[in-house]
């Protein structure tokens, strides 16, 4: 009975073990992202998914970025792979890391948010793990 206890907790604690051990792996970055612009001028969203030694975000599983913003207009709202401004080989890596840049409008005075659904594969030579991550960036429309 003990042993079968034992058992059963070690199974159900592996897969949050496994899951924090890939948030590990990488970064998410929106260094650089406007924080203030005037009303109707120009901002930019970035967004850089960084990974640490020995992990690469999968170039074939989907990539996925959905930008949403109720008070400002994005020039682009759906991102994937092929979008992100790093190409194959850049700094001597097969799987460079995606970096994306949008860019967008805020009419009105007074705060804006740009909303960010992010859904990548992260890979390891022994796992390919799906990760989600939901993004809010501020922006102060002067």
């Amino acid at each position: 009975m003990i042993r079968t206890l034992l058992m059963t907790t070690l199974l159900l604690g592996l897969p949050a073990l496994a899951e924090a051990d890939v948030k590990a792996l990488y970064d998410v970055s929106t260094e650089g992202t406007s924080t203030q612009v005037k009303a109707g001028g120009k901002g930019t969203v970035k967004i850089a998914i960084t990974t640490k030694e020995g992990a690469h975000v999968s170039d074939e599983a989907p990539l996925k970025i959905e930008l949403s913003s109720k008070e400002a207009k994005l020039d682009k709202q759906k991102l994937a792979y092929t979008d992100s401004l790093a190409k194959k080989g850049e700094g001597g890596k097969a799987h460079p890391d995606p970096r994306f840049e949008v860019g967008f409008t805020a009419a009105t005075k007074g705060k804006a948010t740009v909303d960010a659904k992010l859904t990548f594969f992260i890979c390891t030579d022994k796992i390919c793990a799906r990760q989600t991550k939901a993004l809010s960036l501020p922006v102060e429309v002067q």
